[in-house]
């Protein structure tokens, strides 16, 4: 049932995110920045850093700027995102060793900081890439890829998650090859009904972000797993099972970037 849940989740991204990109470039960033909050929101409940609130008001601070940078930048461009980027690790290393605690934990906080600030701006490389002419479509090919094969991954996990790599991680091997199969040949079909998109180019660029976003989401239980081991509590139910999709979806969108510079566009 829990993965058929995450499954379903999973679905909702893809449709929100496909979806949104057909909107206004403004719009969209708007849905862009409930994702970048959403993403937030979870990664800290379920990684569960040192000084939470420190590593959130970076995470806030860089979707916003993030955002309106790739909105208003002209012509579209990543170089003002880097800048963002840059500016909202130095902030949060001055944020990390300002606090009370001074220097305790402060190098475990900084790796979350940093994971939270590259996450937001991934999800804002969307917005960027939907500037671009044939953007929009090559976001829906990769994402719908991304997402299928998340979804049938999870769903695979639910019918037999075979074969096991880790005892405490209910997902099975079987699980991700299909969804990364699934998701090809997802990218391939769509690329077949988009125009100025060849089947095949649309193909590989599907693959390669389907692979990056099933092997993320499995990464990310992994990483629970070998928190739970390691003697630290489970953490809260929901968060640490939409982790998985939130963070795959997240560095799924560069690869969609990268995958459609290269391929499509």
């Amino acid at each position: 049932m829990v993965s058929l849940g995450i499954a379903g989740f999973a679905a909702l991204m893809t449709v929100g995110l496909v979806v949104g990109a057909q909107t206004r470039h403004e719009s969209y960033a708007v849905v862009i920045f409930g994702v970048q909050v959403l993403f937030v929101g979870v990664w800290i409940i379920a990684s569960r850093p040192p000084a939470p609130r420190v590593v959130a008001a970076v995470g806030i601070a860089v979707a916003v700027g993030t955002d309106v940078a790739a909105v208003l930048t002209r012509p579209a461009s990543l170089a003002p995102l880097a800048y963002v980027t840059a500016a909202g690790f130095i902030v949060g290393v001055v944020g990390q060793l300002t606090r009370p605690a001074g220097r305790q934990r402060v190098t475990e906080s900084l790796g979350s900081s940093l994971v939270v600030t590259l996450g937001v701006v991934a999800f804002a490389s969307l917005i960027v890439l939907g500037r671009i002419p044939r953007g929009t479509q090559a976001i829906v090919a990769c994402l719908a890829a991304a997402g299928i094969a998340i979804v049938i991954a999870r769903l695979t996990d639910a019918i037999v998650a075979l074969p096991r790599i880790a005892p405490q991680v209910p997902r099975g091997g079987a699980g991700v090859v299909l969804g990364a199969m699934a998701g090809t040949a997802a990218a391939g079909a769509i690329g077949n009904l988009l125009d100025g998109i060849t089947p095949l180019w649309s193909a590989l660029a599907g693959l390669a972000t389907a692979i990056v976003a099933v092997m993320v989401d499995l990464s990310v239980g992994y990483a629970e797993a070998s928190r739970v081991i390691d003697g630290d509590e489970p953490a809260m139910y929901l968060a640490r099972h939409i982790q998985g999709p939130m963070g795959a979806f997240a560095f799924a969108a560069p690869a969609a970037y990268v995958a459609s510079t290269l391929l499509l566009l």
